[in-house]
């Protein structure tokens, strides 16, 4: 078991940055691949981007490529989600996930057995 925690989240106008971070507790975090989801209103939860167990494998969405960095600090136990260029469509709730059923990126919703509680990211025109 593991629990995630995200903080992080806020309001900021388009162009701006913000940096997500998500804690977590309970197994050993070397074994456990992560990603970020998000989810706008009336939308179904998206892939984001996804670390592997070692965190020197990483994979973005099209809509984030480029703009958006997941990294992962082992010995903190926590991954981040350095966001920058942010554009009012990149408005939703987002979620950090964690699976220990595979050692690679996972980009399937469905793969993460962990989730948090989530975080508000709203981006202002």
């Amino acid at each position: 078991q593991v629990q995630l925690v995200e903080s992080g989240g806020g309001l900021v106008q388009a162009g701006g940055s913000l940096r997500l971070s998500c804690a977590a507790s309970g197994r050993t975090f070397s074994n456990y691949a992560m990603g970020w989801f998000r989810q706008a209103p009336g939308k179904e939860r998206e892939f984001v981007a996804g670390i592997d167990r070692s965190g020197s494998g990483t994979f973005y969405s099209n809509s984030v490529l480029g703009r958006f960095t997941i990294s992962k600090d082992s010995g903190k136990n926590t991954v981040y989600l350095q966001m920058n260029r942010l554009k009012p469509e990149d408005t939703a709730v987002y979620y950090c996930a964690a699976t220990a059923k595979f050692a690679g990126v996972e980009v399937l919703l469905r793969n993460y057995n962990y989730w948090g509680q989530g975080t508000q990211v709203t981006v202002s025109s």
